[in-house]
């Protein structure tokens, strides 16, 4: 007589992953024997997100409405990029802002007060932490060397500056990261008047503002550097994504 054997139920089932949103950029792009406008994201990001657990989705600019979409997503990361238009903060532009990208700044604006409404867990990087900054009532600084008397915060093209930060011990981002960090860099425009709300957690050595979140939500953070481009370093996106799946 042959003895029974329970049944086979297979291999235990992977948990799902967050999905993760990550806005990009609209540029003239090149490959093979196209050029043509391009939807585009440094890969750094994707990786940045899958190692930390996450499944990264491009949100390339466009219009329309943003509601349904944030429905279906676990948590938003606002990526660096040009610099706003300043008259989202109402000030004339400086002869070294750069050229305005209406489309994407209309379209991770309605992102952004969308994430904040339904308390979605947001990351800004970069442009990402100024957009939060001017979102809120504050303005920008549009070319940091002229306060600063250097270009510690941009040395040269597509070159990051590693830069000591102090962080406030008593934010989310110092329960991350500690007292201070070594960051990578690369930014000419800088938060000056500090939107409603917003907490300022982290400077660097010329008292810049390096970081900003809103106390109170789940996960609502921005860092002026960028850590996609540190992989050695993936606490902040691990807490990001981890806050996601709670």
């Amino acid at each position: 007589m042959s003895t029974p054997h329970a049944a086979s139920t297979g291999p235990t089932p992977a948990p799902d992953r967050p999905l993760i949103g990550i806005t990009s950029y609209l540029d003239e792009a090149a490959w093979a024997v196209w050029r043509t406008p391009a939807a585009l994201l440094p890969q750094a990001y994707v990786d940045a997100v899958e190692r930390a657990g996450g499944t990264p989705v491009l949100l390339p600019p466009q219009s329309g409405p943003v509601r349904r979409l944030l429905g279906r997503l676990d948590g938003l990361v606002l990526a660096g990029g040009p610099d706003i238009d300043p008259a989202r903060y109402t000030a004339p532009a400086h002869p070294r802002t750069g050229e305005p990208h209406p489309l994407r700044d209309a379209w991770e604006w309605d992102l952004l007060h969308g994430a904040l409404e339904l308390d979605l867990p947001l990351l800004g990087v970069c442009r990402g932490m100024q957009l939060l900054n001017v979102a809120l009532g504050g303005d920008l600084v549009q070319h940091l060397p002229e306060r600063t008397g250097d270009d510690s915060h941009q040395i040269a093209p597509a070159t990051y500056n590693r830069q000591g930060v102090v962080i406030r011990p008593a934010s989310r981002l110092g329960e991350i990261l500690g007292h201070a960090a070594k960051v990578p860099c690369y930014h000419h425009q800088a938060v000056g008047r500090l939107g409603g709300g917003l907490l300022a957690t982290a400077w660097s050595a010329d008292e810049t503002v390096e970081a900003l979140e809103l106390p109170g939500r789940r996960f609502t953070l921005g860092v002026q550097w960028h850590p996609e481009a540190d992989p050695g370093d993936p606490r902040l996106f691990e807490a990001f994504v981890k806050e996601t799946q709670s």
